[in-house]
Protein backbone atom coordinates (compact mmCIF):
# COMPACT_ATOMS: atom_id res chain seq x y z
CA UNK A 1 0.00 0.00 0.00
CA UNK A 2 2.67 2.21 1.01
CA UNK A 3 4.07 1.62 -2.37
CA UNK A 4 1.37 2.13 -4.40
CA UNK A 5 0.57 5.69 -2.53
CA UNK A 6 3.98 6.79 -3.08
CA UNK A 7 3.55 6.01 -6.91
CA UNK A 8 0.21 8.02 -7.21
CA UNK A 9 2.21 10.60 -5.16
CA UNK A 10 4.76 10.77 -7.54
CA UNK A 11 2.10 10.17 -10.24
CA UNK A 12 0.38 13.61 -9.20
CA UNK A 13 3.20 16.01 -8.55
CA UNK A 14 4.54 14.95 -12.11
CA UNK A 15 1.25 16.01 -13.19
CA UNK A 16 0.72 19.09 -11.75
CA UNK A 17 4.31 20.02 -12.80
CA UNK A 18 3.44 19.59 -16.24
CA UNK A 19 0.49 21.86 -16.17
CA UNK A 20 2.08 24.11 -14.74
CA UNK A 21 4.80 24.25 -17.63
CA UNK A 22 1.75 24.36 -19.68
CA UNK A 23 0.60 27.25 -18.57
CA UNK A 24 3.30 29.20 -18.31
CA UNK A 25 4.34 28.22 -22.02
CA UNK A 26 0.82 29.42 -22.83
CA UNK A 27 0.90 33.06 -21.48
CA UNK A 28 -0.23 35.33 -22.11
CA UNK A 29 -3.49 33.93 -23.55
CA UNK A 30 -6.33 35.86 -25.38
CA UNK A 31 -7.62 36.90 -21.91
CA UNK A 32 -7.43 40.35 -20.02
CA UNK A 33 -4.93 40.91 -17.81
CA UNK A 34 -6.43 42.46 -14.24
CA UNK A 35 -3.95 44.76 -11.96
CA UNK A 36 -5.99 45.07 -8.82
CA UNK A 37 -5.26 48.54 -7.20
CA UNK A 38 -5.74 48.24 -2.98
CA UNK A 39 -7.12 51.84 -3.20
CA UNK A 40 -9.24 54.67 -4.88
CA UNK A 41 -7.99 55.58 -8.33
CA UNK A 42 -5.32 58.99 -7.96
CA UNK A 43 -2.86 57.85 -5.46
CA UNK A 44 0.95 57.47 -6.84
CA UNK A 45 0.62 53.53 -6.50
CA UNK A 46 -2.79 53.66 -9.05
CA UNK A 47 -0.95 56.12 -11.64
CA UNK A 48 2.14 53.31 -11.76
CA UNK A 49 -0.43 50.96 -11.95
CA UNK A 50 -2.09 52.36 -14.68
CA UNK A 51 1.21 53.45 -16.58
CA UNK A 52 2.33 49.92 -16.45
CA UNK A 53 -0.69 48.35 -17.41
CA UNK A 54 -0.61 50.52 -20.68
CA UNK A 55 3.20 49.49 -21.76
CA UNK A 56 2.07 46.09 -20.88
CA UNK A 57 -0.73 46.01 -23.14
CA UNK A 58 1.27 47.69 -26.01
CA UNK A 59 3.81 44.98 -25.24
CA UNK A 60 1.92 42.03 -24.94
CA UNK A 61 -0.71 42.57 -27.17
CA UNK A 62 -3.52 42.06 -24.37
CA UNK A 63 -5.99 43.99 -22.72
CA UNK A 64 -4.66 44.79 -19.20
CA UNK A 65 -7.27 45.90 -16.80
CA UNK A 66 -6.82 48.54 -13.64
CA UNK A 67 -9.45 46.98 -10.99
CA UNK A 68 -9.47 49.64 -7.90
CA UNK A 69 -10.64 47.78 -5.10
CA UNK A 70 -10.10 49.55 -1.71
CA UNK A 71 -10.71 49.06 1.69
CA UNK A 72 -9.37 48.09 4.90
CA UNK A 73 -5.84 49.20 4.76
CA UNK A 74 -5.26 47.64 1.49
CA UNK A 75 -6.82 44.26 2.52
CA UNK A 76 -9.68 44.07 0.72
CA UNK A 77 -7.50 44.24 -2.77
CA UNK A 78 -4.71 42.50 -1.63
CA UNK A 79 -6.92 39.57 -0.19
CA UNK A 80 -8.76 39.35 -3.40
CA UNK A 81 -5.44 38.88 -5.47
CA UNK A 82 -4.09 36.31 -2.63
CA UNK A 83 -7.23 33.85 -3.51
CA UNK A 84 -6.84 34.07 -7.35
CA UNK A 85 -5.27 31.12 -9.17
CA UNK A 86 -1.44 31.87 -9.89
CA UNK A 87 -1.85 31.71 -13.32
CA UNK A 88 -0.30 35.48 -14.73
CA UNK A 89 -3.74 37.03 -15.40
CA UNK A 90 -4.64 38.38 -11.72
CA UNK A 91 -1.68 40.72 -10.14
CA UNK A 92 -1.56 43.49 -8.13
CA UNK A 93 -0.41 46.63 -7.34
CA UNK A 94 0.51 47.38 -3.65
CA UNK A 95 2.04 49.13 -0.76
CA UNK A 96 3.85 48.81 2.92
CA UNK A 97 0.59 49.50 4.28
CA UNK A 98 -0.84 46.18 2.89
CA UNK A 99 2.34 43.94 2.29
CA UNK A 100 4.02 45.38 5.52
CA UNK A 101 2.73 46.98 8.20
CA UNK A 102 -1.14 45.56 7.49
CA UNK A 103 -0.03 42.43 9.47
CA UNK A 104 1.69 44.30 12.66
CA UNK A 105 -0.85 46.78 13.05
CA UNK A 106 -4.10 44.69 12.39
CA UNK A 107 -5.72 41.90 14.62
CA UNK A 108 -6.89 40.09 11.78
CA UNK A 109 -5.11 39.89 8.07
CA UNK A 110 -7.25 37.38 5.93
CA UNK A 111 -3.71 36.71 4.64
CA UNK A 112 -0.29 36.04 4.91
CA UNK A 113 1.94 39.11 3.71
CA UNK A 114 4.85 36.92 2.85
CA UNK A 115 3.59 33.16 1.79
CA UNK A 116 0.40 34.03 -0.03
CA UNK A 117 1.97 35.92 -2.79
CA UNK A 118 4.97 36.66 -5.22
CA UNK A 119 6.76 39.72 -5.34
CA UNK A 120 7.38 40.59 -9.12
CA UNK A 121 9.09 43.99 -8.82
CA UNK A 122 9.21 47.25 -6.53
CA UNK A 123 8.82 49.85 -9.26
CA UNK A 124 9.13 53.07 -7.48
CA UNK A 125 9.92 54.75 -4.32
CA UNK A 126 9.07 58.19 -3.21
CA UNK A 127 11.35 60.35 -1.94
CA UNK A 128 10.35 61.71 1.42
CA UNK A 129 11.54 64.63 3.51
CA UNK A 130 11.22 66.64 7.02
CA UNK A 131 9.40 69.45 6.31
CA UNK A 132 9.12 72.31 8.81
CA UNK A 133 6.94 75.58 9.19
CA UNK A 134 8.79 77.99 7.67
CA UNK A 135 8.22 79.98 10.91
CA UNK A 136 9.80 78.04 13.41
CA UNK A 137 13.37 79.40 14.64
CA UNK A 138 15.72 76.21 12.99
CA UNK A 139 17.69 75.79 9.97
CA UNK A 140 19.19 72.28 10.75
CA UNK A 141 18.84 69.26 11.70
CA UNK A 142 20.75 69.69 14.64
CA UNK A 143 18.78 73.20 15.41
CA UNK A 144 15.71 71.05 15.39
CA UNK A 145 17.15 68.37 17.70
CA UNK A 146 18.09 70.98 20.60
CA UNK A 147 15.29 73.36 20.01
CA UNK A 148 12.75 69.82 20.62
CA UNK A 149 14.90 69.22 23.97
CA UNK A 150 14.23 72.69 25.27
CA UNK A 151 10.96 72.44 24.78
CA UNK A 152 10.18 68.55 25.62
CA UNK A 153 5.93 68.01 24.36
CA UNK A 154 6.05 71.36 22.86
CA UNK A 155 6.84 70.55 18.93
CA UNK A 156 4.39 68.10 17.22
CA UNK A 157 4.49 66.24 13.74
CA UNK A 158 1.91 64.89 11.83
CA UNK A 159 1.11 61.99 9.49
CA UNK A 160 -2.08 60.64 7.72
CA UNK A 161 -3.00 57.61 10.71
CA UNK A 162 -1.88 55.67 13.37
CA UNK A 163 0.64 53.47 12.20
CA UNK A 164 1.17 54.94 8.93
CA UNK A 165 4.50 54.75 7.88
CA UNK A 166 5.28 58.48 8.04
CA UNK A 167 4.15 58.06 11.90
CA UNK A 168 6.39 55.55 12.40
CA UNK A 169 9.16 57.56 11.00
CA UNK A 170 8.43 60.39 13.06
CA UNK A 171 8.79 57.21 16.03
CA UNK A 172 12.11 56.40 14.73
CA UNK A 173 13.23 59.87 14.35
CA UNK A 174 11.89 60.64 18.21
CA UNK A 175 13.94 57.49 19.45
CA UNK A 176 16.88 57.78 17.39
CA UNK A 177 17.53 62.16 17.79
CA UNK A 178 16.52 61.22 21.89
CA UNK A 179 13.12 63.59 21.50
CA UNK A 180 9.60 64.04 22.55
CA UNK A 181 7.79 65.21 19.30
CA UNK A 182 4.10 64.51 19.79
CA UNK A 183 2.26 62.91 16.93
CA UNK A 184 -0.95 64.50 15.88
CA UNK A 185 -2.98 61.73 13.92
CA UNK A 186 -4.91 63.08 10.71
CA UNK A 187 -6.79 61.00 7.66
CA UNK A 188 -5.03 61.81 4.73
CA UNK A 189 -1.79 63.72 4.12
CA UNK A 190 -3.16 67.50 2.99
CA UNK A 191 -4.27 68.48 6.16
CA UNK A 192 -1.40 68.15 8.21
CA UNK A 193 0.75 69.85 5.24
CA UNK A 194 -1.75 72.58 5.07
CA UNK A 195 -1.15 72.51 8.76
CA UNK A 196 2.43 72.76 8.89
CA UNK A 197 1.95 75.64 6.19
CA UNK A 198 -0.49 77.35 8.73
CA UNK A 199 1.50 76.50 11.98
CA UNK A 200 -1.13 74.76 13.57
CA UNK A 201 1.51 72.12 13.92
CA UNK A 202 5.58 72.40 13.40
CA UNK A 203 6.47 69.58 11.07
CA UNK A 204 5.94 66.42 9.15
CA UNK A 205 7.86 63.27 7.90
CA UNK A 206 6.26 63.37 4.39
CA UNK A 207 6.66 62.48 0.49
CA UNK A 208 8.53 65.70 -1.26
CA UNK A 209 5.31 65.49 -4.08
CA UNK A 210 2.91 66.19 -1.15
CA UNK A 211 4.89 69.35 0.30
CA UNK A 212 5.99 70.75 -3.22
CA UNK A 213 2.95 73.30 -2.58
CA UNK A 214 3.63 74.10 0.59
CA UNK A 215 7.60 74.56 -0.38
CA UNK A 216 7.07 76.50 -3.29
CA UNK A 217 4.42 79.14 -1.34
CA UNK A 218 7.30 79.84 1.22
CA UNK A 219 5.57 78.65 3.81
CA UNK A 220 7.71 75.21 4.68
CA UNK A 221 11.19 74.43 4.31
CA UNK A 222 13.04 70.73 4.14
CA UNK A 223 15.29 69.89 6.62
CA UNK A 224 16.64 66.56 5.78
CA UNK A 225 15.80 63.80 2.86
CA UNK A 226 14.94 60.84 4.72
CA UNK A 227 17.03 58.16 1.96
CA UNK A 228 19.84 57.12 2.96
CA UNK A 229 21.74 59.32 0.26
CA UNK A 230 20.81 63.08 -1.03
CA UNK A 231 18.40 63.66 -3.63
CA UNK A 232 20.20 64.38 -6.87
CA UNK A 233 17.21 67.62 -7.62
CA UNK A 234 18.11 68.96 -4.30
CA UNK A 235 21.91 68.44 -3.61
CA UNK A 236 22.24 70.92 -0.79
CA UNK A 237 19.81 68.80 1.10
CA UNK A 238 21.52 66.38 3.65
CA UNK A 239 20.27 62.92 3.96
CA UNK A 240 18.93 62.27 7.71
CA UNK A 241 21.40 59.47 8.40
CA UNK A 242 24.39 61.80 7.47
CA UNK A 243 22.93 63.92 10.22
CA UNK A 244 21.28 61.28 13.03
CA UNK A 245 23.12 57.97 13.67
CA UNK A 246 20.47 54.89 13.77
CA UNK A 247 18.11 56.78 11.79
CA UNK A 248 17.51 54.72 8.76
CA UNK A 249 13.86 54.42 7.03
CA UNK A 250 12.54 51.41 5.63
CA UNK A 251 12.06 51.28 1.72
CA UNK A 252 8.56 52.83 0.91
CA UNK A 253 8.34 51.27 -1.86
CA UNK A 254 4.90 50.73 -4.54
CA UNK A 255 5.59 47.58 -5.96
CA UNK A 256 3.62 44.51 -7.97
CA UNK A 257 2.83 41.17 -6.46
CA UNK A 258 1.34 37.75 -8.35
CA UNK A 259 -0.36 35.12 -6.20
CA UNK A 260 1.71 32.71 -4.60
CA UNK A 261 3.08 29.76 -6.55
CA UNK A 262 3.43 32.16 -9.41
CA UNK A 263 5.68 29.96 -12.25
CA UNK A 264 8.71 30.90 -12.48
CA UNK A 265 8.88 31.85 -16.21
CA UNK A 266 5.63 34.04 -15.73
CA UNK A 267 6.64 35.73 -13.18
CA UNK A 268 10.15 36.76 -15.04
CA UNK A 269 8.38 37.49 -17.98
CA UNK A 270 6.42 39.94 -15.71
CA UNK A 271 9.68 41.43 -14.42
CA UNK A 272 11.32 42.02 -17.61
CA UNK A 273 8.21 43.89 -19.08
CA UNK A 274 7.56 45.39 -16.27
CA UNK A 275 11.02 46.48 -15.96
CA UNK A 276 10.56 47.82 -19.59
CA UNK A 277 7.21 49.94 -18.70
CA UNK A 278 9.37 51.74 -16.00
CA UNK A 279 12.60 52.35 -17.15
CA UNK A 280 11.07 53.75 -20.91
CA UNK A 281 12.04 56.93 -21.47
CA UNK A 282 8.54 58.80 -21.20
CA UNK A 283 7.81 56.72 -18.43
CA UNK A 284 10.87 57.31 -16.37
CA UNK A 285 10.87 61.17 -17.61
CA UNK A 286 6.90 61.06 -15.98
CA UNK A 287 7.83 59.62 -12.76
CA UNK A 288 10.87 61.29 -11.97
CA UNK A 289 9.28 64.19 -12.79
CA UNK A 290 6.73 63.18 -9.76
CA UNK A 291 9.71 62.93 -7.17
CA UNK A 292 9.75 59.25 -7.37
CA UNK A 293 12.61 57.37 -7.54
CA UNK A 294 12.75 54.26 -9.95
CA UNK A 295 13.92 50.81 -8.55
CA UNK A 296 12.38 48.22 -11.06
CA UNK A 297 14.38 45.44 -9.39
CA UNK A 298 14.31 41.60 -9.16
CA UNK A 299 11.84 39.39 -7.65
CA UNK A 300 14.09 39.19 -5.01
CA UNK A 301 15.53 42.06 -4.26
CA UNK A 302 11.96 43.33 -3.85
CA UNK A 303 11.44 40.56 -1.45
CA UNK A 304 14.29 41.14 0.40
CA UNK A 305 12.90 45.03 0.57
CA UNK A 306 9.99 43.93 1.66
CA UNK A 307 11.49 42.01 4.22
CA UNK A 308 13.59 44.86 5.54
CA UNK A 309 10.39 46.24 5.97
CA UNK A 310 8.68 44.11 8.57
CA UNK A 311 11.96 43.77 10.51
CA UNK A 312 12.55 47.40 10.85
CA UNK A 313 8.85 49.09 11.55
CA UNK A 314 8.19 46.13 13.77
CA UNK A 315 11.16 47.15 15.43
CA UNK A 316 9.71 50.38 15.66
CA UNK A 317 5.87 49.87 16.42
CA UNK A 318 7.73 47.53 19.60
CA UNK A 319 9.36 50.08 20.55
CA UNK A 320 6.44 52.98 20.26
CA UNK A 321 4.57 50.74 22.72
CA UNK A 322 1.39 50.76 19.40
CA UNK A 323 -1.27 47.91 19.80
CA UNK A 324 -2.94 46.23 16.78
CA UNK A 325 -6.03 47.13 16.20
Amino acid sequence: MTGLLRAIAALLLALGLSIASASAQGWPQAKPITIVVPTPPGPTVDMLARLVAAKLSEALGQTVIVDNRPGANGTIGSNAVAKSPPDGYTLLASTPASHVTAALLMKSVPYDQVADFTPIMAGVEPVTALVINAGLPVNSVPELIAHAKANPGKLSYGSSGIGSVFHLTGELFNRTAGVDITHVPYRGVSQPMQDVAAGHIQLLHISLSSARGALNSGKAKVLAILEPQRYAKMPNVPSMTELVPGFRKPSTWFGFFGPAKLPRDILMRLNAEMKKAILAPDARAKLEGQDLIVIANSPEEFAALQKDGIEKFGAIIKSAGIQPQ
